[in-house]
């Protein structure tokens, strides 16, 4: 008898074993998905409730493949390539999950435009050897060299040109290891335009607009800007029909919108907002870049992660975890 049961022991180990290799084999016969085929992408950044609770780690990521299929990072250049970092920890959940990251990295302030350090040949050479090093070992099919740079251009003009030299740099340096990663800059769309008023703490000037900065950087391979048109108009509807098609008169690259979101807290006086209304902004925005044909479209914040309005009520979940309004029509949306 114990014979005759090892015996039906082995032949059924045996037919799991074969059934185990012919799945396997199938996969692995299957037409992988190129991470570097060109096509709309929705996303978020990475913004989990929680940074250094698993469960919130592991939820966000169950959510961010529900969101899109893009997963935004940004850090300091200096060391975003280091193990345990934001944007190593992005590139490789992100493939793991069978989502596509979008990897930046900056070199100043984005508050005052100032530098974190010293355009000097050694920060310089460390720039470039990171992302060198990043490319080789993730080959990111976007990596985004500097956020909202003419912010930097504003506060130090002076510097901008040695910047723009150091992307061509960077540029071919990591074409050399990871030649289809898409390699760009990205400008903040409101105050390129001069709208520099309404929360931004300015005056709308089309005066002072800077669009000329785009033709700095030839080699990019595409056109990127974070946008957040709350700052400037109180409501969807009276955003300008041309809004993000008068991109076109400035560029024929491709276009991305790396970041890009709408409050929907009370908080500031002349300027309350609700749920609804930021749901109605995602409908507006999918509506006004319909003939833009963008590559990303990237919300900022999934879960709350700043404390103060305007941005502190631009996630797509409540302080509570619940999912706002917004949420439902950023699933929906498509292109």
């Amino acid at each position: 008898m114990k014979k005759l049961l090892l015996l039906i022991a082995f032949l059924a180990f045996g037919l799991f074993a074969v059934v185990l290799v012919s799945i396997i084999s199938q996969l692995s016969q299957k037409e992988p998905t190129s991470q570097f085929e060109i096509g709309f992408r929705k996303g978020v950044s990475y913004s989990p409730k929680s940074l250094t609770s698993v469960a919130d780690i592991n939820d966000f990521w169950e959510k961010a493949v529900e969101a899109g299929e893009a997963v935004r990072s940004g850090g300091d250049w200096i060391d975003f390539n280091r193990p345990g970092k934001i944007s190593s920890v992005v590139a490789e959940l992100a493939q793991r999950n069978l989502l596509v990251p979008v990897i930046e990295v900056n070199f100043f302030n984005q508050e005052s435009g100032k530098l974190l350090r010293p355009l000097s040949s050694a920060n310089k050479t460390a720039y470039r050897d990171a992302a060198v090093a990043f490319a080789q070992k993730y080959q990111p099919p976007y990596f985004g060299i500097g956020v909202e740079i003419d912010t930097f251009y504003r506060a130090q003009p002076d510097q901008f040109d040695q910047f723009a030299a150091l992307f061509n740099e960077v540029y071919d340096a990591v074409k050399a290891v990871s030649p289809h990663t898409i390699i760009f800059t990205t400008f903040q769309y409101e105050r390129l335009q001069g709208l520099l008023g309404g929360l931004f703490g300015g005056t709308n000037d089309l005066a002072k607009e800077n669009w000329d900065l785009l033709a700095k950087f030839p080699k990019a391979d595409l056109v990127a800007f974070t946008t957040y048109p709350g700052l400037i108009y109180k409501d969807p509807r009276d955003i300008p029909n041309d809004y993000y098609s008068r991109i076109k008169s400035h560029t024929e690259k491709p276009v991305a919108f790396t970041e890009m979101g709408w409050f929907s807290g009370r908080g500031i006086t002349g300027w309350e907002s609700s749920e609804g209304e930021q749901a109605r902004f995602i409908a507006r925005f999918f509506e006004l870049t319909e003939g833009l044909d963008p590559q990303l479209a990237i919300w900022l914040h999934l879960y709350q992660q700043a404390k103060t309005e305007p941005f502190g009520t631009m996630s797509l979940f409540g302080e509570d975890g619940q999912p706002k309004d917004a949420w439902d029509v950023w699933v929906k949306a498509s292109r």
